[in-house]
C-alpha cells in the first residue's frame, strides 16, 4: 500500500470513529465561533448610523419588514403589508429612501406579533424579539438534553455547560440574529412540540398549530400524526390553526386573506422560482436544481420526489419501534428538506435534531461516521451560503440527506456500540 493510500485509510478511520472530536477541540471551536459572532455583531451595531448598518441595510435586515408591517397594523391597514409597493414605501419612510426592499411573506396570523412589536421603537423591538425567542430556544434545548443530565448526575454541571456553549455557538444562531429572523421561534415550537408529544399530546398539538405562521414547515407533521394515530394532537393542532384564522379574520377583517393569497404569487415566482434573493441562500433541493440550470418544472419534480421519499421513510420510522429521539430528529431534518422555500436562518431547526440524535448516541453508543456527521451538521450553517455562492456547490442539502440516511440506518439497529457508562464523549 502506498503512503498516500495509507494516509487516506487513516483519515477514513478517524472520520469513521469520530476520534478527532475531543472535548478540547469541540470547546475550542465552539468558543471561537461564539466569540467571533459576538464581536461581529457588536461591530455591526457600533459602526451603524442610527438604524442603518455600514452596508446601508437596516439593523436586523429582515426584521425591518416585520416592523414595517406592524406599523400598518397600528394604522388599521392590515392588508397593506401584502402590497409590495405599500410595504416598500413604509420601509423607506422608516429607514430611508435607499433601504433595500424586504418583502412581507407571512400569513395574516403573524400580524398579531408584528403589531405588538411595532408598539416599541425599532431598536427595542428588535432586541425584545430576539431575546424572547432566543430564551424559548434555550429552554427547549435544555429540555432536550435533560435525559443526558439525569443519566450522569455526577457530571451534570459540566454537561450542561458544554451543551449551553454548543447551543449558543451553533452558527445558525448568528445568522438568525444578524437577520432579525424567526428561526429561534421555529426551532422552539417544533422542538417543544416533539418534547411534549409523548406525554402531553394536546400541548404538542397547540405548538404544532402555532407553526402555521411558517406553513411551509407543516407539510410532514400531519402525515406523522395521522400515520401514528395521534388524533388528540392532530385535532388540537387543527383547532389551533382554525382559532388563529378566526381570530385573524375577526380582528383584521376578511379582506386580509385575499391580500395574502395575492402576495403569494410574488413569493413563489420571484423569491423562489426566479431566485431573486439568491439561490445560494435557499437551502433546498429545488434551489440546488435551479442553481444548476434546471427548469422550474424539473426542479419541482425533484422536490416532489424528495417529499414522497421523506413521507415513506417517516411513516415507516414513526410506526417502528425505533427510539423516540431518532423519530423526533428525523422529523426535524425532514421538515427542512421537504420545503423548497427554506433559508439558512431556518437551519435553526437542525439544533433540536442534533440534540435528539446526540441523546440517542450517548444512550446507545455512536455508530460509524455518526459523530463526524453530527459535527459537520452543526458546522454547516457557518459555510453553506458562502460555499454555494462562490463554488455553486450546495453542501447543505447533501449533508442533511446524508444525516437523514444515517439516522434511518441507525433506527434499525437496537444496539450499535453499547457504552459502559452514560458519560458523553465530550467529557472523556
Amino acid at each position: 500500500m502506498t503512503e498516500q493510500a495509507t494516509a487516506i485509510e487513516r483519515l477514513r478511520d478517524v472520520l469513521r470513529g469520530g476520534t478527532w472530536l475531543t472535548r478540547e477541540r469541540i470547546r475550542f471551536v465552539a468558543f471561537g465561533i461564539l466569540i467571533a459572532s459576538v464581536i461581529g455583531f457588536l461591530f455591526l451595531v457600533v459602526t451603524a448610523n442610527g438604524l442603518i448598518d455600514r452596508q446601508g441595510r437596516p439593523l436586523g435586515t429582515d426584521f425591518s419588514n416585520v416592523y414595517a408591517a406592524g406599523t400598518y397594523v397600528l394604522d388599521s391597514r392590515p392588508e397593506a403589508p401584502f402590497d409590495l409597493k405599500s410595504q416598500y414605501s413604509r420601509e423607506q419612510q422608516i429607514f430611508g429612501q435607499a433601504t433595500p426592499f424586504y418583502g412581507w411573506h407571512y400569513p395574516p396570523f403573524f400580524l398579531f406579533v408584528a403589531g405588538a412589536l411595532a408598539l416599541m421603537p425599532y431598536g427595542i423591538a428588535l432586541a425584545v424579539w430576539q431575546a424572547l425567542t432566543l430564551g424559548l430556544y434555550l429552554l427547549v434545548m435544555r429540555a432536550i438534553i435533560a435525559p443526558l443530565v439525569r443519566a450522569a448526575p455526577n457530571v451534570a454541571n459540566a454537561i450542561t455547560a458544554d451543551a449551553l456553549l454548543l447551543v449558543l455557538a451553533f452558527p445558525a444562531v448568528l445568522i438568525n440574529v444578524g437577520h432579525g429572523q424567526n428561526g429561534f421561534l421555529t426551532a422552539a415550537l417544533l422542538g417543544g412540540a416533539l418534547i411534549a408529544l409523548q406525554h402531553r399530546p394536546m400541548m404538542a398539538g397547540f405548538l404544532f398549530g402555532l407553526l402555521a405562521y411558517k406553513p411551509q414547515f407543516g407539510l410532514l407533521i400531519p402525515v406523522v400524526l395521522i400515520a401514528t394515530g395521534r388524533w388528540r394532537t392532530f385535532g388540537t393542532a387543527a383547532a389551533t390553526v382554525v382559532a388563529l384564522a378566526l381570530a385573524t379574520t375577526f380582528v383584521f377583517g376578511p379582506h386580509v386573506w385575499p391580500a395574502f393569497l395575492d402576495s403569494t404569487r410574488f413569493t413563489r415566482e420571484v423569491a423562489l422560482e426566479q431566485g431573486d434573493t439568491g439561490w445560494y441562500k435557499i437551502q433546498s433541493l429545488f434551489a440546488w436544481a435551479r442553481m444548476w440550470g434546471a427548469p422550474v418544472s424539473a426542479a419541482y419534480a425533484l422536490q416532489g420526489a424528495m417529499v414522497i421519499a421523506l413521507v415513506a421513510a417517516l411513516v415507516r420510522l414513526w410506526r417502528s419501534g425505533a427510539p423516540y429521539a431518532l423519530k423526533a430528529a428525523a422529523l426535524c431534518i425532514a421538515t427542512i428538506l421537504a420545503t423548497p422555500y427554506t433559508f439558512d436562518y431556518d437551519l435553526m431547526v437542525l439544533a433540536p435534531a442534533i440534540g435528539f440524535m446526540a441523546i440517542d448516541g450517548y444512550a446507545r453508543g455512536f455508530g460509524p461516521f455518526e459523530k463526524t456527521t453530527l459535527a459537520l451538521l452543526w458546522l454547516m450553517p457557518l459555510v453553506a451560503r458562502s460555499i454555494a455562492h462562490v463554488t455553486f456547490i450546495p453542501i447543505g442539502v447533501p449533508l442533511m440527506i446524508a444525516a437523514f440516511v444515517l439516522l434511518l440506518q441507525r433506527s434499525t439497529i437496537r444496539f450499535v456500540f453499547p457504552i459502559a457508562s452514560p458519560r458523553p464523549f465530550l467529557l472523556k
